[in-house]
């Protein structure tokens, strides 16, 4: 009942009609039925006081002693009559928190209607607007507090909002100066080439000592070798760049027939890459020595100096190690070039230049990616591939040598061909001299292929490197027959008629032919390139 006559009397809703509990002898308190709802005339003639003069209105300790007409019952159409006033629709509302004064016609009215009604008594009404009173006189302090409060927020929150957007300053200046120094790096330096072969590109020690005394290029950084090989930051750091699965790699791979059967994977660098590899060629690899043993990739020397040594032997040593460059892998290469006396970053560039994944092109959404499919290796086709192997095998030469010189044999290498050899009665010997062969190679990080490891006595055929050395370094009799047939029959024939193997350049082949005979035995050689000549 309370809330809806509030609502009704502050203009919320109509009020509904109140319902009558009524008692079989009389009505109930709260009804205004059949009560002197007249409205004293204070009520009617009191006005609303301006907002900043109610402070001013005078304390009131209570209410007690007041006419009780002023609080005596009101009809509901009295009531209607006192909203329709017009100082009851002003627009001035006290605040919330705060009583309102008595002498506000609304509040007289209400008081009268509350009292009538028996909501409230005299005395609790009293109470009320008595602690009104009081609140009032501290109430010019409470609303400077409430200011000052309501300022110290604001004041609070903007100086929040400062911080707040002096730290997004501070953050965008960092960002863009990070960006900068990034762009500043990249054109100058290289901190990262792919991931897990990194790692020490962040050191730049070198021993100068060593690289001079060697009469090897000093280089530190990353800069110094791209201003070296005459190439930009931003090509070398292209080419040396190690991914999984690019779109894009630097060299063009192509298989070929192997002679004891099976599949030999070739990779040609490109230009750009090439042009690399040549550099590192001819001013790092080409200045560095190489054991006396090994005869392969080498200066002055070929099959024959390496067949040489073993002429006219009693018992001949072949043996091949298996997947020799791919055994080569990155982590090797570059430490070659970090024993060398290079600093971390360049020697993972060089490495990372002189070696290739084998890779597997696989399309996927309209897109080619060449997924690695191994580790990073030294690859058949590259200039540097074998300069390389003669450094990483190098401990193996000397370990070989050394025992060879023991068992009084010989001992060469021509890239992945091992031979040994000895003029004694050594057949006792030569079982051990298998074992510590193996066992040295597996030490030294490589691996026999035993499918091509054989032992030739003075009684057959011995060969070196394609070379036969029973008693004097020439070519097989096979070869020369077989040179010698062609040659023969092409002057019914022709050249094109004994091209019985389909060789797509016939005459180039066996013109390759004629000079690796004429390498072994000159006058041989000469005998059969001058039949050629008449053919043509």
């Amino acid at each position: 009942m309370l809330i809806r006559l509030l609502r009704f009397l502050f203009g919320w809703s109509k009020p509904a009609a109140p319902a009558e509990v009524a008692s079989p002898r009389e009505p109930a308190p709260s009804s205004l039925t059949g009560r002197d709802l007249s409205q004293p005339a204070s009520v009617q003639s009191a006005t609303v006081p301006k907002a900043d003069s109610r402070a001013a209105a005078p304390p009131r300790s209570n209410l007690s002693g007041l006419d009780t007409d002023k609080f005596a019952p009101i009809t509901v159409d009295e009531a209607l009559a006192a909203t329709a006033k017009a100082d009851w629709k002003s627009a001035y509302f006290d605040s919330r928190g705060v009583i309102p004064h008595p002498s506000l016609p609304r509040v007289q009215v209400i008081d009268r209607t509350m009292v009538g009604m028996g909501l409230i008594s005299e005395q609790e009404l009293a109470e009320i607007h008595d602690i009104g009173d009081r609140m009032g006189q501290f109430r010019s302090d409470a609303e400077f507090i409430a200011i000052a409060g309501e300022r110290a927020v604001v004041e609070s929150r903007e100086e929040r909002q400062r911080r707040k957007e002096l730290r997004k300053a501070e953050a965008e200046a960092r960002r863009n100066l990070r960006r900068e120094q990034v762009v500043q790096r990249r054109a100058t330096d290289i901190v990262f080439l792919g991931r897990g072969v990194s790692r020490g590109l962040a050191d730049r020690r070198s021993n100068v000592e060593l690289l001079q005394n060697n009469g090897l290029p000093v280089l530190s950084s990353p800069a110094e070798l791209a201003q070296a090989m005459g190439v930009s930051i931003s090509l070398l750091r292209w080419l040396a760049f190690h991914s999984d699965a690019p779109t894009r790699v630097h060299y063009v791979s192509f298989d070929v027939p192997k002679k004891s059967g099976g599949i030999r994977r070739l990779s040609a660098p490109h230009r750009k890459l090439s042009v690399a590899h040549h550099w590192i060629l001819t001013n790092i690899l080409n200045l560095l020595p190489v054991h006396t043993c090994a005869h392969g990739f080498v200066a002055q020397h070929s099959v024959l100096t390496n067949a040489e040594p073993h002429v006219a032997a009693s018992v001949v040593i072949n043996a091949d190690l298996s997947n020799f460059f791919p055994t080569i892998t990155f982590s090797r290469v570059d430490g070659m070039f970090r024993k060398l006396g290079y600093s971390p970053a360049v020697a993972t560039i060089l490495a990372l230049l002189c070696t290739e994944c084998p890779r597997q092109a696989l399309k996927f959404s309209d897109t080619i990616y060449y997924a690695a499919t191994g580790p990073r290796a030294l690859p058949q086709g590259a200039c540097t591939s074998p300069a390389i192997s003669n450094q990483i095998a190098a401990k193996l030469d000397r370990r070989m040598s050394a025992m060879a010189s023991k068992l009084d044999w010989k001992y060469t290498r021509y890239a992945d061909d091992l031979t040994w050899s000895t003029t004694g009665e050594v057949t006792p010997s030569v079982g051990y001299v298998l074992a510590r062969m193996r066992h040295i190679v597996n030490d030294e990080g490589f691996e026999l292929n035993h499918a091509k490891t054989r032992v030739q006595r003075r009684s057959q055929q011995q060969s070196v490197t394609g070379v036969v050395v029973n008693d004097r370094m020439s070519v097989p009799r096979q070869t020369i027959r077989q040179v010698r047939a062609i040659l023969h029959n092409a002057k019914r024939t022709g050249l094109d008629g004994q091209n019985r193997d389909a060789q797509p350049h016939f005459r180039d082949w066996l013109t390759g032919m004629i000079g690796w005979i004429q390498m072994v035995n000159p006058e041989q050689g000469r005998k059969l390139r001058s039949e050629l000549a008449e053919l043509s």
